[in-house]
């Protein structure tokens, strides 16, 4: 009859110190919720690896559990897969420069200005063009026809491409 006591009454299990505090029935469901979170969390990114049966002894602190992993996240102590472990070349190969950042946004203001110049409703196009509107959609806010539109939008395509270069 004691077993059976022992085993209705709701306990956490701290992995660290293989301790198992009772506590109150919230306590334990508010605990475990949060590991449950936690462990999935893990689990769908690769860094938590534990076996179904072990599951009780979750408790959400990841740092020191024997089934955690490095998972999908660079890690300066994890190889990645060319071999090297250095993660600020692996980001760092794929970053534009501050000199390409700096270009482009030139580009953007050139692209701008002559678009400026091409029609008065520049800034109206640009910033509905920007919301991701069709050449249709715009075409009605500024009140001009849809055909008439199109053709003024491949003229001012083929004058900003000329100062793209290509």
């Amino acid at each position: 009859m004691a077993n059976k006591e022992n085993l209705s009454t709701p306990f956490i299990y701290l992995r660290s110190t293989g301790e198992k505090i009772p506590v109150t029935k919230e306590q334990h469901d508010a605990f475990y919720k949060e590991a449950s979170r936690i462990r999935d969390k893990e689990q769908n990114h690769g860094r938590c690896v534990c076996p179904y049966r072990y599951i009780w002894k979750c408790d959400g602190d990841c740092i020191d559990c024997e089934y955690h992993r490095a998972g999908d996240t660079l890690s300066l102590d994890v190889p990645t897969e060319d071999g090297s472990n250095d993660l600020y070349n692996t980001v760092s190969d794929t970053a534009p420069t501050m000199e390409d950042v700096i270009a482009d946004r030139i580009l953007l203001e050139q692209l701008f200005a002559k678009l400026r110049e091409l029609d008065p409703d520049a800034d109206l196009i640009i910033e509905l063009l920007g919301n991701g509107l069709s050449d249709r959609k715009i075409a009605e806010a500024l009140g001009r026809k849809q055909r008439t539109f199109a053709d003024q939008m491949k003229k001012y395509r083929t004058e900003l491409r000329k100062i793209r270069g290509y």
